[in-house]
């Protein structure tokens, strides 16, 4: 009997096996495969191909974290950059972007420079541009460095008013109301509201005036790009010392947010490796219970410089508010997406998350000088950093907290010190925990002497009677 169409020709005329199928005729839609093929010719939008590359450093925030972490991660006043342009809840700094360009472009029309120049510069840097993009942007060529030399120049402004280069009017609706400066503060640091730091450096030097050379910073020379944003930033909750900022003078960082972000990883020890840590350490309210003491650590103003010696984790004072809640939350995003960085900031924040279980493992970080919280109450304070822990990729091997994991880890778990210390917590927490353990040691005591007798006249009766 023939095979039919559709079945498997197990062998071929010579009798080897022949694994080919053969599918009857049916019709196909020819428009809807060439519609497929072309498919496979696209390059994905919104995870381009170039995402995995160094180069690529602005990313969209992952949906599962802003479920978790809610409006965070969006600006509250200001887009910059093309992810959230023309969103109608900010276009109220739109408008003004274009009055800050009018103040630029009048200011350096001294040195020659028109409007033309500015966007001449920014086509220049396009390409490379949109490859630190995550997502590939539907703007044209004109509309990309428009937004470039808009966006660019509105933050160069900000920053050199601030940092006094420049004489603002003392009324600007903009640097004059506290409550949109605050915000300002904010978004700029967030990641999906970002341009390259190439992007500003370039505007930068292009603008810069010769009169700027007079105002010169300890070493003796104008304030650089990366030290007037970090100057901007200390007005913020963040204030980096002056030599750290001098210090990061010619850094160039991705973008504004690895630029703050950089001041503290680059700036923190790799700690010695030790042996494979296999899992997380314990919350503060148990970690006590084990002896270990928590201590605010007054030798640095890093909060990333976490130690642990003898028992004791020192850390260095946070403060907890609206700014670094999310600074933390972009950071961490930021090293979830970018591979090429280090972990220090999901490090420190998963150190936090373990640290903190309920709001009575916060109110013990307050009163050790550890927290400082303006954010609201202890919960909260719990909640948010559970939060920025969740879900989150973390490769604790790869942390610069690996070590110190594994030896608070080793400490808790291990030695008489912990007996004696659960003993201590146990009976001697409280007045009256206190008095009912020497009561029961009385108690004890009168009830060994009382045996003690009773054993004693029992081995010799005939001395008592003697007596």
């Amino acid at each position: 009997m023939g095979k039919k169409l559709g079945e498997l020709n197990s062998e071929d005329k010579q009798g080897k096996p022949n694994h080919v199928i053969r599918i009857s005729d049916c019709d196909i839609n020819q428009e809807r495969l060439a519609c497929m093929k072309r498919r496979t010719l696209e390059s994905p939008r919104l995870l381009n191909n170039s995402s995995g590359r160094s180069s690529c450093s602005i990313f969209r925030v992952p949906q599962r974290f802003i479920e978790t972490n809610g409006r965070i991660y969006e600006p509250n006043v200001v887009s910059i950059g093309p992810y959230h342009r023309g969103k109608p809840q900010l276009q109220m700094i739109e408008e003004h972007k274009w009055r800050f360009l009018g103040s630029l472009l009048s200011r350096t029309e001294s040195k020659g420079l028109t409007l033309e120049d500015y966007v001449r510069d920014a086509k220049r840097l396009e390409q490379k541009a949109r490859e630190c993009y995550s997502e590939t942007i539907s703007l044209n060529s004109d509309e990309f460095a428009e937004m470039m030399v808009l966006d660019g120049c509105f933050i160069i402004e900000v920053f050199r008013i601030v940092g006094k280069l420049v004489t603002p009017d003392p009324d600007d609706p903009i640097l004059s109301t506290f409550w949109l400066f605050t915000f300002l503060l904010r978004d700029f640091l967030r990641l999906e509201n970002q341009l390259p730091f190439f992007v500003l450096q370039s505007l930068f030097d292009l603008s810069k005036m010769p009169e700027e050379e007079k105002y010169q910073t300890g070493g003796g020379h104008s304030p650089s790009l990366a030290m007037l944003a970090l100057g901007f930033f200390n007005h913020s909750t963040l204030d980096r010392p002056h030599e750290v900022i001098e210090r990061f003078r010619n850094y160039q960082p991705k973008h504004l947010l690895d630029l703050l972000r950089s001041t503290y990883t680059e700036l923190t020890q790799e700690e010695r490796k030790g042996k494979p840590v296999t899992h997380l350490i314990e919350p503060v309210t148990k970690l006590r219970r084990s002896g270990i003491k928590l201590k605010q650590r007054i030798s640095s103003d890093n909060f990333l410089d976490v130690s642990f010696r003898s028992g004791v984790l020192e850390m260095p004072a946070i403060t907890i508010d609206d700014f670094t809640s999310s600074f933390f939350a972009n950071c961490v995003a930021f090293e979830q997406c970018h591979r090429h960085c280090s972990n220090h900031i999901t490090s420190y924040a998963t150190l936090l998350d373990c640290l903190i279980n309920t709001y009575k493992d916060v109110e013990f970080l307050c009163d050790a000088k550890i927290v400082e919280n303006y954010f609201g109450t202890e919960g909260e304070v719990a909640r948010l950093w559970n939060n920025l822990g969740k879900d989150t990729a973390f490769d604790v091997e790869r942390s610069y907290l690996s070590s110190l994991f594994g030896e608070v880890n080793d400490y808790y778990c291990s030695g008489w010190h912990v007996q004696w210390a659960i003993f201590k917590h146990t009976y001697f927490s409280s007045p009256w925990s206190f008095l009912s353990a020497v009561s029961a040691v009385i108690l004890l005591v009168l009830t060994m002497i009382q045996t003690f007798y009773s054993a004693y006249q029992y081995i010799f009766p005939s001395k008592n009677k003697g007596n």
